[in-house]
């Protein structure tokens, strides 16, 4: 079995043992976090059980820009999927969490 370091490479991913990898789709990290905002604020309404899951993916946003670290995209990826599971199909609440997993390449 190979093993395969790759440890310069340049371009726009930053690929490499310590590099460090972003995918937001051109959108910038407030952007971002109005789209939770918008999320937790649609489930308040639609599915008040669930704006708990918003309020995590909310919380690790402002708090991986507030320690300058790229968000947990598990954590994150764990309270969307409980949220897609829950919301009904069609609905504004699933509409916006798709589109955090888009934006966030999940």
């Amino acid at each position: 079995m190979s093993t395969y370091n790759i440890n310069n490479v340049n371009g726009p991913a930053n690929l490499g043992d310590h590099g460090r990898i972003e995918v937001n789709n051109g959108m910038d990290a407030a952007a971002v976090l109005r789209v939770a905002d918008q999320l937790v604020e649609r489930l308040r309404g639609e599915n008040p059980a669930l704006v708990t899951q918003a309020e995590v993916i909310q919380g690790e946003l402002v708090q991986a820009g507030q320690e300058g670290r790229p968000a947990d995209r598990g954590r994150i990826r764990s309270a969307l999927e409980t949220i897609s599971i829950g919301v009904a199909a069609g609905s504004g609440g699933l509409a916006l969490a798709q589109e955090l997993g888009r934006i966030l390449g999940l």
